[in-house]
């Protein structure tokens, strides 16, 4: 009896969450999207079109979220709830600006939106990158902090009120900290002189 029941349970990996993060899209070829996803990839320094597809898959379901409670009556509980709550939280990542408060402008976003509110974009657009694919490599050399956290992740969504945060680490060369490998060589090999400038150093 015992054996029957291990058989009937099902297997760990059943019981797992698999939601998708991304989708694929339906016409592989089309030239019009194809330009459009290469654009992005390039003007936002992202490292393949799955982050394209990854942001495109999110803006859907929120707009979908929206599309629905647009359906109800303005009156209604749960449009008034969860519209309220979806909006705060567009408002709070800072997809939103505060004055459009109506889920009509839900259905107007664009993945560039969502896009901007990347570390990676911040970093780039606080001066504390050279460019915006520096900014990838800074933050995953473990050099930005958000806070008092460092963060490595550069599609990390940044909030509003974490944006004036952002900064280099203590620990990191750029930051006040130990100097980078090469540097401590230069200084080594000198006697104590001044080494190179810390921008082509590889950084620990």
């Amino acid at each position: 009896a015992r054996a029957s029941q291990q058989q009937d349970m099902p297997h760990a990996s059943f019981l797992r969450n698999h939601g998708k993060t991304s989708r694929t899209p339906r016409r592989p070829f089309e030239k019009q999207r194809l330009d459009i996803e290469m654009k992005l990839i390039g003007e936002f320094g992202l490292k393949n079109k799955r982050e394209v597809w990854r942001t495109q898959l999110t803006l859907a379901r929120i707009r979908k979220a929206a599309r629905q409670l647009l359906t109800l009556d303005e009156k209604e509980p749960k449009r008034l709830f969860e519209g309220g709550a979806l909006l705060r939280r567009l408002t709070r990542l800072g997809v939103l600006d505060e004055t459009k408060g109506q889920l009509d402008y839900v259905l107007a976003l664009k993945p560039a939106d969502f896009l901007e509110r990347r570390l990676q974009t911040q970093v780039f657009k606080l001066g504390l990158a050279k460019s915006i694919h520096h900014a990838r490599v800074l933050i995953r050399q473990r050099h930005i902090r958000v806070g008092k956290q460092i963060v490595n992740i550069p599609s990390f969504m940044v909030r509003t009120d974490s944006q004036k945060h952002i900064d280099f680490s203590i620990t990191s060369p750029y930051g006040g900290g130990r100097p980078g490998r090469n540097k401590r060589k230069a200084i080594k090999d000198k006697g104590g002189g001044g080494g190179g400038g810390d921008d082509e150093e590889d950084m620990e």
